[in-house]
C-alpha cells in the first residue's frame, strides 16, 4: 500500500515558480508517478508523469517547456517544479502512483492518491 502527501503549493503572480513535493511511503520503485490537476468546473487533467524504472518522462502540451517533474529515490519524493506560471495553472494538483499497466504512465490507471495541493496563479 502507498500513501502519498503533497505540499509546496500555494499563490504566486503570474510569471511565478512554485515547486510541488509529494511524500510517498511504500515502495514506488516500479511505478508510474504523475502530478495531475484540476481546475473548478473542469475535468481532472494529466500534467506530468515519470515511469521510475526508466525516468522517461511525459508532459502535456500546456505545461511543457515550463515545468519538470523529477524524483529523489532516497527521499521516496516527487516534485514538479513549476515555472512562467500563468493563471490558467491555477487548480488543484494531485500527486497519483501506480503500477504501469499500459504502454503509456500518462494513458495509466492509478491506485494511488495525495489529498492535492491548491496552486492559484493571478
Amino acid at each position: 500500500h502507498v500513501q502519498l502527501v503533497e505540499s509546496g503549493g500555494g499563490s504566486v503572480q503570474a510569471g511565478g515558480s512554485l515547486r510541488l513535493s509529494c511524500a510517498a511511503s511504500g515502495s514506488t520503485d516500479r511505478y508510474c508517478m504523475a502530478w495531475f490537476r484540476q481546475a473548478p468546473g473542469l475535468e481532472r487533467e494529466v500534467v506530468s508523469t515519470i515511469y521510475i524504472p526508466t525516468r522517461i518522462t511525459y508532459y502535456a502540451d500546456s505545461v511543457r517547456g515550463r515545468f519538470t517533474i523529477s524524483r529523489d529515490n532516497a527521499q521516496n519524493a516527487l516534485y514538479l517544479e513549476m515555472n512562467s506560471l500563468k493563471p490558467e495553472d491555477t487548480g488543484m494538483y494531485y500527486c497519483a502512483a501506480a503500477p504501469l499497466r499500459s504502454g503509456r504512465c500518462r494513458a495509466n490507471v492509478y491506485d494511488y492518491w495525495g489529498q492535492g495541493t491548491q496552486v492559484t496563479v493571478s
